[in-house]
């Protein structure tokens, strides 16, 4: 009678578990998630976005699917935004369900178990964290009081292009930036430069290469510990990460080339640099502010090339309700800023080059207009926006006035290749070469 009991008990309890999973598994699929492509067994989405950029594919399932689209990658739920109207439901209407970002493995592995600023989840240590940020290095009169420094490392920018440019051969305009930046950060975050540059600049380079917004296995499926060495992440980042190379100062390179494009912009701007400081033996970071022409430059490039396309990600903390549709918990949310920038919906022409557009549009990076994220929005937007753009408007002045700019022999404006390369920083496929006459006031 006992054992009859006991195994009475057993079995009920075994029928109230499975009760509960039917009842779970139940409310998961009577609930209504956005709309996405078809999926396939075990996969899920996967197959949908192999074989061209993310941000290309995910913008052009969109078209089809909707400015919210459901993915199912593989044991990851995932959500894409392409539109303003999303992107503001997210980012500021329900913005603390959305305010922490996935774990991915890439970013565990560099930044410590994602205890930096950038990936560290919401709560009272990402709180403090950002706080000493912005408090004590990214504030308004620190980035000032680098302004030495941005000036110190100008003038031998300036220095090492007259020197290249010497024989008439062409200037590695890319080189040039990517040294000018790290060289400037690395004196204003250690107070000097490193003694082997070359090494760091290029381990900065892959580890942002191998960052690939979590389509790595590891991050797809995340309980299938025996498939994370598929994707290579682990084993590249500890045997070869000081041997790559990536882009860090793409803003200024994209400008750049988007100009040598297009001659009347770069003409327009390089006149209104050479004017404003005709009579001026150096010039700052509050004498560029005056530049009121490169600056449209600037955002135009931002529209077009964000930094990081798809770099405002984040993952859902509570279940959420947005249009209609659940977003369910840990659900990943990308939020595809590449695409917005190019919406016809929000822009005119959004595939050519016009600084223009930005004349008389109260449109801004500063996270309120949503159609335009280069930097993110919300509790988790970019908190060096003054100190990044402080160099980008310093050394793309500088070049303008001191250099007369032109494609090397044989190539034609519709000639020069605007390819993307791989990865999260949408850079540059090939280095800009360029030929570089020193001007003479």
């Amino acid at each position: 009678m006992q054992i009859f009991s006991l195994v009475s008990i057993f079995l009920f309890l075994s029928f109230l578990i499975l009760l509960r999973k039917w009842k779970n598994s139940y409310s998961q699929t009577t609930k209504k998630l956005p709309p996405g492509p078809w999926k396939l067994p075990f996969i899920g989405s996967m197959h949908h976005i192999v074989g061209g950029y993310p941000h290309h594919v995910l913008r052009d399932l969109a078209k089809k699917y909707g400015p919210l689209m459901h993915l199912q990658l593989g044991e990851v739920c995932v959500v894409v935004v392409t539109s303003s109207e999303m992107a503001k439901q997210v980012l500021k209407t329900h913005d603390l369900a959305f305010a922490s970002r996935p774990k991915l493995l890439v970013t565990d592995i560099i930044t410590y178990d994602s205890r930096d600023i950038v990936f560290s989840p919401y709560g009272d240590y990402r709180r403090q964290m950002r706080k000493i940020c912005v408090m004590e290095l990214l504030n308004a009169k620190n980035v000032r009081s680098f302004s030495s420094i941005r000036h110190d490392e100008v003038v031998h920018l300036i220095d090492s292009i007259r020197s290249s440019s010497s024989s008439g051969e062409p200037v590695n305009f890319t080189e040039m930036m990517i040294w000018f930046a790290s060289s400037t950060i690395c004196r204003s975050a250690f107070g000097q430069l490193l003694k082997e540059q070359d090494i760091f600049i290029k381990l900065i380079r892959e580890v942002l290469r191998l960052a690939d917004q979590g389509f790595d296995m590891a991050d797809i499926f995340p309980s299938y510990r025996f498939l994370h060495g598929l994707g290579g992440v682990k084993r590249k980042i500890l045997d070869d990460m000081f041997t790559g190379g990536t882009e860090t100062t793409s803003t200024t390179i994209w400008a750049m080339a988007e100009m040598m494009k297009n001659t009347i912009i770069f003409a327009k701007a390089q006149e209104e640099v050479r004017e404003a400081f005709r009579d001026k033996v150096k010039f700052d970071k509050c004498d560029v502010e005056e530049l009121k022409y490169l600056k449209l430059v600037v955002k135009e490039t931002l529209r077009l090339h964000p930094p990081i396309p798809l770099s405002v990600q984040r993952e859902c903390r509570e279940e959420t309700e947005i249009n209609g549709y659940t977003i369910p918990v840990k659900t990943k949310v990308l939020i595809n800023v590449w695409a917005l920038g190019r919406d016809p919906k929000y822009w005119d022409d959004p595939e050519s080059f016009k600084p223009e557009r930005f004349e008389q549009c109260s449109v801004d990076f500063n996270g309120n207009n949503f159609e335009f994220l280069p930097f993110g929005s919300g509790r988790r937007i970019c908190p060096g926006i003054s100190f990044g753009l402080a160099n980008i408007y310093l050394p793309l002045a500088q070049s303008l006035y001191h250099f007369d700019w032109k494609l090397p022999t044989g190539m034609e404006p519709r000639d020069l290749d605007l390819t993307e390369s791989d990865g999260i920083t949408a850079s540059r496929k090939n280095d800009l070469y360029l030929i570089a006459t020193p001007y003479q006031p």
